[in-house]
């Protein structure tokens, strides 16, 4: 079993800079901070063939393309193709110390460790850089979340 965690973070100016939108017109600057309360994210193998999901909500689901949850279904393409045609056989958990919606990146907490899990569950290497560049297309927001949480801490 896997137990990756990426930190929260607050952010004491500039939010709203990191948005592609703003950014490329204007130019961003953010000074945020991780703290110590974290997103968790573990992935294991069942003994069974099936894509087991326990966040929010229970899924199961027998192909990629059946899972509801779009970051976990985008993230879980992303896997070799050895593995791709052996029915998937995963399970992932997430959970959190704060409940999200508070404010504190939440999602781009959980993109990152996410993307380390499965990263690491695949035995592919990946810098704090690449991982921030990876959960920036997960989250598909600004940058400033998926970055403090990748090399915050």
């Amino acid at each position: 079993m896997l137990i990756v965690r990426a930190p929260l973070r607050i952010t004491l100016g500039g939010g709203g800079t990191d948005l592609p939108s703003y950014y490329r017109e204007h130019g961003g600057f953010c000074v945020s901070a991780a703290i110590d309360k974290y997103v968790y994210v573990t992935v294991t193998r069942p003994f069974v063939p099936g894509i087991y999901l326990k966040y929010s909500e229970i899924e199961k689901a027998n192909y990629i393309s059946a899972v509801k949850h779009p970051m976990i279904r985008k993230a879980l393409s992303w896997q070799p193709l050895k593995e791709k045609t052996d029915l998937s056989q995963i399970e992932i958990t997430t959970l959190a110390d704060i409940p999200a919606g508070t404010g504190l990146g939440s999602s781009g907490s959980f993109a990152v460790a996410l993307t380390k899990a499965l990263y690491t569950h695949w035995r592919w290497m990946g810098s704090p850089e690449l991982i921030a560049q990876m959960a920036c297309e997960l989250e598909q927001g600004g940058k400033q979340d998926p970055y403090i949480a990748a090399y915050g801490g």
